[in-house]
């Protein structure tokens, strides 16, 4: 394995007074791009909603990756929308483009050749474009219906040719707008977690019956005449640490757990039985309540487990350990 070589500290020095020169011209560059924003991202927001159709985001290069996560904040946040690569459109893709979409273009220039020929689709079909770029002149900018105008501002990149700041602009101008439109539809967090099933806040706003899914497995159960040694092999082969007790009709009475079970042996245990050591109307919860309101019941209350009860049976049982194998708690 080749060894590489240590930088002098004189080096070092240099490399992270230069990397502190990017940020400071990164900053620059959004306080430059904040005091810049007029009426004009309104004006987007406006043509935005009154659109049934997606919004097409596009960009070439640079501008197309950033075109990418804005698309993705658009969707994730209540504005349908998605990215299409400008050079695709001229070779087929044109047709992703129906009358009612909104385009959302991006070029710091506004003269790449390669959004010349949906620019023109869209002006021929009537399709509202919304640019984001530093030229309002451009190209781009005299064929759009709203031009988001970025500050002229030097790029990080000491030759000033790779784009650095200007993306960063692009960026933070498109959060912008998605977070406006965001505010502007009411979206909530319940919309925003079902939007991301895979992340926690999703998996925390899942139902219950959700986290079920079809093939629940009923949760251990004794009837509240079960002998001792029953209660205790029914919690052993249900591998939950708890047993339900069921009345006579088949209802919920109570809740035997190890605690209780290891409490009983105090007592004459060829007497008990399942009513005797369970402890009567346990924590329950409804198959409709969030997942969220599960893990607060098991942490407020410091217990390991509780049963899902619908029509008063018992239908599963989380337990606090399956929880936190899955996500749902950390």
């Amino acid at each position: 394995m080749t060894e590489t070589a240590l930088s002098s500290p004189e080096d070092i020095a240099a490399m992270t007074e230069r990397a502190r020169e990017v940020i400071r011209l990164n900053i620059e560059a959004l306080d430059a791009l904040e005091r810049s924003i007029d009426v004009s991202l309104a004006r987007a927001a406006d043509v935005i909603m009154s659109r049934p159709g997606y919004v097409v985001v596009t960009g070439m290069g640079k501008s197309g990756h950033i075109g990418g996560k804005i698309a993705a904040t658009l969707a994730s946040t209540g504005t349908n929308a998605f990215f299409v690569h400008p050079a695709e459109m001229s070779h087929g893709d044109l047709g992703m483009l129906r009358p009612d979409v909104t385009v959302l273009a991006l070029s710091n220039s506004g003269e790449s050749r390669e959004l010349r020929d949906p620019l023109i689709y869209c002006q021929r079909n009537g399709i509202p474009v919304i640019a984001i770029t530093q030229r309002p002149t451009s190209f781009l900018g005299r064929n759009a219906a709203v031009c988001l105008t970025m500050p002229k501002v030097a790029e990080a990149c000491p030759n000033g040719l790779a784009p650095t700041t200007s993306t960063l602009m692009s960026l933070a101008l498109g959060d912008a707008l998605a977070m406006v439109l965001m505010d502007r539809r009411g979206f909530t967090a319940l919309d925003f977690g079902l939007h991301h099933p895979g992340g926690a806040l999703g998996m925390s706003l899942q139902s219950v019956r959700e986290w079920m899914g079809d093939n629940a497995a009923a949760p251990a159960a004794v009837p509240t005449t079960a002998s001792f040694s029953e209660v205790v092999s029914a919690v052993t082969e249900g591998r939950k640490g708890a047993v339900a007790v069921l009345n006579a009709d088949g209802t919920l009475g109570g809740i035997v757990t190890d605690g209780d079970i290891r409490r009983a042996f105090q007592r004459d245990i060829n007497a008990l039985q399942a009513a005797d050591i369970m402890s009567p109307n346990p924590i329950t919860v409804d198959p409709d309540a969030r997942m969220s309101d599960v893990v607060d019941l098991l942490t407020a209350n410091k217990i390991s487990n509780l049963f899902v009860v619908e029509d008063g049976r018992p239908t599963a049982i989380v337990h606090i350990a399956e929880l936190m194998q899955a996500g749902y708690v950390s």
